[in-house]
């Protein structure tokens, strides 16, 4: 039997966000990026490392209304 820990949740996001002062949705290093702003703020809520998967991306810039993650 598996622990609380071990178990692997998924959940669909959907989310909108105005990206004019991001670089983008992917993660990169040393730039503002719009998933590792949304990973951080999961993790400072729940406690727990998660790693989005994200249906699209969107360059810098770009906004998004009603994507999926």
């Amino acid at each position: 039997m598996q622990g609380i820990d071990e178990i692997m949740r998924n959940i669909k996001l959907v989310i909108e966000y105005d990206g004019k002062d991001f670089n983008g949705w992917q993660k990169q290093p040393n730039k503002l990026n719009i998933q590792g702003e949304i990973e951080r703020a999961i993790e400072a809520i729940t406690h727990e490392k998660v790693e989005l998967i994200a249906s699209g991306r969107t360059d810098a810039g770009v906004h998004a209304l009603r994507t999926s993650s």
